[in-house]
């Protein structure tokens, strides 16, 4: 077959792909509704992954349950042809919040709601999947759908997942987010470090109760807990390169206790933010050496419970150089506009995938139609416009035919 002939049966394999998905898109709102009614907590997840097993029961597909340290679900889907192998990773947990929206469909957990849009990345991968599953004849290589668990909460399942080593034959690995701070249409990617890495700590300070009058037969936690957030504020300020990236935040002080007492001891929990292990390492290095510091000049015990959890995402130059290229000439009216957007201080477990495997990680516009300040991802109020769903799959569609259909 010549050249121009199998680029011609490659756009139309392509197209056929997106037709697919356009017929598609009220499934695809409606998997999304079902999953922001019934929402459950990382780890928790059990009747998500069985609704998404159900999903895939009967179709011509290998389904891998329970992969990692919880519900991961992976999806193999084998082409006709030999090829590449690619990841696809769609999240599936929620999170400890209050849903305060109006929508029809709000969460029926109380306490629990999807206010990170990850019913949003199942729904439309389960469509996609479905797609290529029914044109796996025509795929080159294979598609691997990660139905991931637990990225709100550390340690995470993207770690596990990989650590399992069903992901070890991976050429490459795509992952796409919602987020209501971009418009509908606009997709946003950052190449390199694209999002920080971030580390929990926790630190107890036992020091020696007494009453509040004799303070010199006592030993106050709470000054030596104050000392230490103030003490803190430098390691930023005073020890990292101007032009690095770092945040120590002190997100609790659990000193509470009568006004006329000198408390025993205190509990403080912290979030750090970084872009490189560089950083992580120094910022490490200093709040290890301030807690000994604490101890010597305030005669306390400290317990620092110190655990980086999520690395920094790091999005492979040259793949994202493709994805931008890919998307930018896909000529598709819902892709409105591919932007290059700054780097962004949350964290994601996707990071883990792309330290094993080159890849990229793409932000989806979705703010709702109407709105002019959205409210952001966590936040009890936070909402989509759903239009951004099949934009979500037809821009991995997009990607995926690069790869599978040459």
């Amino acid at each position: 077959m010549t050249t121009s002939n199998t680029s011609n049966e490659n756009q139309m394999l392509k197209q056929q792909l997106l037709t697919m998905l356009e017929d598609r898109k009220e499934e695809m709102i409606q998997i999304r509704r079902h999953l922001h009614e019934n929402p459950e907590l990382s780890f928790k997840e059990e009747k998500t992954a069985k609704y998404i097993e159900e999903f895939y029961k009967g179709k011509d597909v290998e389904v891998h349950t329970n992969v990692g340290n919880g519900y991961g679900i992976i999806v193999t889907i084998r082409g006709g042809k030999e090829g590449k192998t690619i990841g696809l990773r769609a999240d599936f947990d929620a999170l400890p919040i209050q849903e305060e929206t109006d929508v029809p469909f709000k969460s029926k957990n109380p306490g629990v709601m999807h206010a990170c849009g990850h019913d949003g990345h199942t729904a439309y991968m389960l469509v996609l999947a479905d797609c290529l599953i029914q044109m796996k004849d025509s795929i080159s290589g294979t598609i691997k759908i990660i139905h991931q668990h637990a990225e709100e909460t550390p340690p995470g399942g993207a770690k596990s997942i990989v650590e399992s080593g069903v992901l070890d034959d991976l050429d490459a690995v795509f992952g796409t987010h919602l987020m209501p701070a971009l418009s509908t249409g606009e997709i946003g990617y950052r190449s390199g470090f694209s999002m920080a890495g971030r580390t929990y700590f926790k630190l107890v300070i036992k020091g020696k109760g007494g009453h509040g009058s004799s303070p010199h037969q006592s030993n106050d936690s709470i000054v030596a807990g104050a000392y230490f957030i103030t003490a803190i504020q430098t390691v930023v300020s005073r020890r990292l390169n101007p032009f690095e990236m770092g945040v120590v935040t002190i997100g609790s002080f659990d000193g509470k206790g009568s006004f006329n007492v000198i408390k025993d001891s205190v509990e403080l929990e912290g979030d750090v933010r970084y872009m490189n292990e560089d950083t992580q390492k120094v910022i490490s290095e200093e709040i290890h050496r301030i807690t000994r510091g604490i101890e010597e000049e305030f005669g306390v015990e400290c317990e620092l419970n110190y655990v980086p959890d999520y690395p920094p995402l790091y999005n492979d130059p040259s793949v994202t150089a493709k994805v931008v290229s890919i998307l930018e000439q896909a000529n598709d009216p819902v892709i409105e506009a591919v932007k290059e957007i700054p780097i962004n201080s949350g964290s994601e477990d996707f990071a883990y995938y792309t330290q094993k495997t080159p890849g990229t990680f793409y932000i989806i516009g979705s703010k709702p139609k109407g709105v002019d300040k959205p409210y952001l991802n966590h936040h009890p109020k936070f909402d989509i416009d759903e239009d951004a769903l099949l934009i979500s799959a037809k821009s991995v569609a997009h990607v995926v035919c690069e790869y599978s259909f040459d």
